[in-house]
């Protein structure tokens, strides 16, 4: 345990705050760090992935899980898992795929533990079929502010609010999850142009029921016709017969010999210290256009390995580094089915801005699950990355929530730090729920983090 304050940042690298950090090792560390924090109290922190102020505590602690990352029990033949919620995606794919086991929900890093992925209640491209990753947690083990030791399971209140919940009920020591049957470590994949917004939405809802897997690149600095084109990418796991086609994936005969490896590969990180001002208009219209241009128009069932598939920035340590000391701000949001004049309008006004972001997905919400403040809901969701220092982003970004809020969506608490209070209420009609739990179960704020204290959570 660390008595010295450090600045704390959430992968977007804006808004330090300086905190305590308590790098705990086991369960009764953990009950005694919680029972001990001080009048700031403190917030469970994984690897770092949610951009904004979710795992920032300033004047407090911040609860490093990462060594409780243990995995104690799998079952082979049932696909569940008994883990550590420090325990990271890529660590289970690599326990779990040679088994014929994959991540129910895999979001945009593998870099993130159980707990993150249970706090976030965290979703991938397959949530119009398979939900967010609380619907595949059977319980949870819940340290609370008391100093307790609770076994949460699946259809209660404190499941309900805690998935989603940001930390900010208790500290996940142990999470119980059930796992996919896969044949292979590669993807089956369809990738397709669509020369413009309407094109694509027409694209997404006509075909997502037949993949698993749907997300769609979107050029938000295209504009007239072109407004909102985008490469869609759509897949399932490839079956073993896939790999007997010839020329389907380099390496073939190595992938027939071990269909079901997982070795992602790993890339030099960027330097320290780059050029500021390296993501702008210029730089991300040229990716844009040579990305668009070089996708297919049409192409079906190339092989590709999952970790390109789900993870390609992951290869990259630290890529956030390109945006500079400035840091990136990504706003991701989602409205339901019938307001897609308003995803249009979201759309058009971004790319009129001309918002220099190359990382841009849409892709469809499918039903949402029963956490209170959990992101997903029937609907389109857009994310986007953009330079925290692009002028005029904090007033777009206030003008875009309320329009985001006016047609009944909601922004992902996970990925914020900038979001007005006053909005809150309105994108989750849950919120007083959360709230009172929150207050009956710890009355002396133990769990506490900036983004609490910003929106009164």
């Amino acid at each position: 345990m660390s008595a010295d304050t450090v600045p704390v940042t959430g992968w977007g690298r804006t808004s330090p705050t300086a905190a305590r950090p308590i790098r705990l090792r086991s369960y009764e560390e953990a009950v005694a760090a919680v029972r001990g924090c001080g009048a700031r109290g403190g917030i469970p922190r994984g690897l770092g992935r949610a951009y904004g102020d979710a795992a920032q505590n300033a004047g407090g602690a911040v609860f490093d899980m990462t060594a409780l990352r243990r995995v104690h029990a799998i079952d082979a033949e049932g696909g569940t898992v008994l883990c550590d919620a420090g325990v990271s995606l890529h660590r289970l794919m690599q326990v779990l795929l040679p088994l014929g086991w994959f991540v129910p929900v895999a979001p945009g890093t593998r870099h993130v533990t159980v707990g993150g992925a249970i706090g976030a209640d965290v979703h991938g491209n397959n949530h119009h079929v398979s939900g967010s990753f609380s619907r595949h947690v059977l319980s949870f083990e819940l340290l609370t502010a008391d100093g307790e030791i609770r076994t949460v399971r699946r259809g209660t209140p404190l499941f309900d609010a805690t998935t989603g919940g940001m930390g900010l009920t208790g500290m996940i020591l142990t999470a119980t999850i059930r796992f996919q049957p896969v044949e292979t470590s590669l993807m089956s994949v369809d990738t397709e142009r669509a020369r413009d917004l309407d094109d694509l939405m027409v694209r997404l809802t006509t075909g997502d029921r037949g993949y698993r897997y749907s997300v769609a690149w979107i050029d938000l600095l295209a504009r007239g016709a072109a407004t909102g084109r985008a490469v869609l990418t759509r897949g399932d796991h490839a079956p073993l017969e896939a790999l007997r086609t010839p020329g389907r994936l380099a390496g073939g005969t190595r992938a027939r010999r071990d269909p079901l490896a997982f070795r992602p590969p790993r890339f030099p990180a960027p330097p320290s210290f780059l050029p500021e001002g390296l993501v702008n208009r210029r730089t991300v219209g040229l990716f844009n256009e040579l990305w668009y241009r070089k996708a297919p128009r049409a192409r079906t069932g190339r092989l590709q390995r999952i970790s390109a598939f789900f993870h390609p920035l992951d290869g990259v340590p630290h890529w956030n580094r390109i945006y500079g000391s400035g840091g990136v701000v990504q706003y991701q949001f989602v409205v339901g089915h019938g307001q897609e004049e308003a995803l249009r309008r979201i759309v058009g006004r971004v790319s009129g801005r001309r918002c220099p972001s190359f990382l841009a997905v849409l892709k469809r919400f499918g039903d949402a699950d029963p956490g209170w403040l959990s992101f997903p809901v029937p609907g389109w969701t857009l994310a986007l990355d953009i330079p925290a220092g692009l002028p005029g982003l904090g007033t777009l970004l206030d003008e875009l929530d309320e329009e985001v809020a006016a047609a009944d969506g909601r922004v992902h608490l996970a990925q914020d730090s900038r979001l007005r209070p006053d909005l809150l209420a309105a994108m989750y009609p849950r919120l007083d729920d959360f709230r009172a739990l929150r207050a009956e179960l710890d009355p002396r704020g133990v769990f506490t983090s900036d983004l609490s204290r910003r929106l009164t959570l």
